[in-house]
């Protein structure tokens, strides 16, 4: 059975009787089958009917300036590193761990690359791959003390979190140094070029938009069908078209959003591939059922020959990697490297990972789900700031929605275990 299938379905009690068929004797009716979908679904159609409306709520308030296409595309951008963090935290998570380094780690390789490409002159293309590998190394360093040693992620990172901030201030001599070559700027704030005739959308954002509707239909046409396999509750095909009219109609939309402006930014296909990749490796590679394995139950995990220390290991190396591919990004998008850089990162990561359905106890959680956590407190950012809302009132409003989701998630467990 796949991950994401075991993952969203709740087991029945040993002792709860079965469900009762509907009154033609043929099994549950139009009804419960709705309900019970919901149900398994929970976390994510909370979390997207939230974002909907937290989007219509500010296109409102903000009198439409929201969903500008310039807006739009900002938005992307100012939320691209966040977002690479997130899908590295949601996989610690899920395997039952926390990282607190994240925000270290990505200034401490922002500053690694400013003074490989700014005071040394490397070329950005040799420099960025070392960056990433030190970011590994970070990865590696961390990995060893919680897989092998057995130390408590949440020390190791704490311990993380303390030593790459300094080591950034030294490399950095607590100066802002810049600015980054033009090549490595583009990856963070350029866009798609243009090509074949002059319209008034950017065509090649077009192209990517109906190829993305494509793969989105078939994804679900699969994830449906592979349902059936496993004699799992799908929804009435009615229902079903209607989610895949509703999906269709939010691509549409924002691809519409972007072949307004400047088109698809560049960063934005980072996180495409990011996404499908470890979606894909959640969902169906051995390494990521093993991940869930072991947030779900540790014990059982490891007596059903989960190799745990390797597992924990690779966890923490891709976490590093990750790391410092959001450094890269976010010192490009201000096109210098700051000793205050990557501050509460590691907060808004965890945030987001929680927000989109992570469950404290591990085990539980989705790549996509990390994006849509990430993009709620983004829009919640961009909106705020747009309204006016002071910084002060933005962390309040923040910390609210971050205890409502993981309260959400108690009271969902605990609704599930009667």
């Amino acid at each position: 059975m796949s991950t994401n299938a075991t993952a969203g379905t709740t087991a029945e009690p040993a002792g709860n009787p079965a469900p009762k068929p509907s009154g033609d004797g043929r099994g549950p009716g139009l009804g419960q089958l709705i309900i019970n979908g919901l149900r398994s679904n929970m976390r994510q159609y909370g979390m997207l009917f939230a974002l909907g409306l937290i989007v219509v709520l500010f296109e409102i308030w903000t009198g439409g300036d929201l969903l500008l296409p310039r807006n739009v595309s900002n938005l992307v951008l100012q939320n691209s590193y966040i977002l690479i963090l997130a899908i590295g935290m949601m996989i610690v998570i899920i395997g039952g761990h926390i990282d607190l380094s994240v925000g270290s780690i990505t200034a401490f390789t922002g500053a690694l690359a400013a003074v490989l490409m700014v005071s040394h002159h490397w070329s950005w293309p040799v420099a960025s791959i070392v960056v990433l590998l030190i970011g590994a190394l970070a990865g590696v360093w961390q990995g060893f003390f919680i897989a092998y040693l057995g130390i408590p992620s949440f020390i190791v990172t704490l311990a993380g979190m303390l030593l790459f901030r300094g080591l950034t201030e030294i490399f950095l001599k607590g100066q802002t140094l810049g600015p980054f070559p033009d090549g490595l700027q583009k990856i963070a704030n350029g866009f798609l070029p243009e090509v074949g005739p002059k319209t008034n959308y950017h065509n090649l954002t077009l192209l990517l938009g109906l190829a993305l509707i494509a793969i989105v239909v078939w994804q679900e046409i699969r994830d449906r069908a592979r349902q059936r396999e496993y004699s799992l509750d799908v929804l009435p095909a009615g229902m079903f078209a209607l989610k895949l009219i509703a999906l269709i109609a939010a691509v549409l939309v924002f691809t519409m959003l972007l072949a307004s402006y400047k088109g698809v930014p560049v960063v934005l296909l980072i996180l495409a591939v990011l996404v499908m990749g470890y979606g894909f490796v959640m969902r169906n590679a051995v390494v990521g059922r093993h991940v869930y394995a072991m947030g779900g139950n540790l014990p059982a995990a490891k007596l059903s020959g989960v190799a745990d220390k390797k597992v924990t290991f690779a966890v923490f190396l891709n976490m590093g990697i990750l790391a410092a591919l959001a450094g890269l990004v976010f010192a490009a998008r201000f096109n210098a490297a700051s000793p205050k850089a990557g501050v509460n990162f590691e907060l808004e990561a965890i945030a987001a990972s929680f927000i989109g359905g992570a469950s404290m106890s591990g085990g539980v959680g989705t790549v996509l789900g990390a994006i849509i956590g990430g993009t709620v407190l983004g829009v919640l950012n961009n909106g705020m700031n747009l309204v006016g809302v002071g910084t002060d009132w933005q962390q309040v409003i923040k910390g609210l929605v971050l205890l409502a989701a993981v309260g959400f998630d108690v009271w969902n467990k605990r609704r599930a275990g009667r």
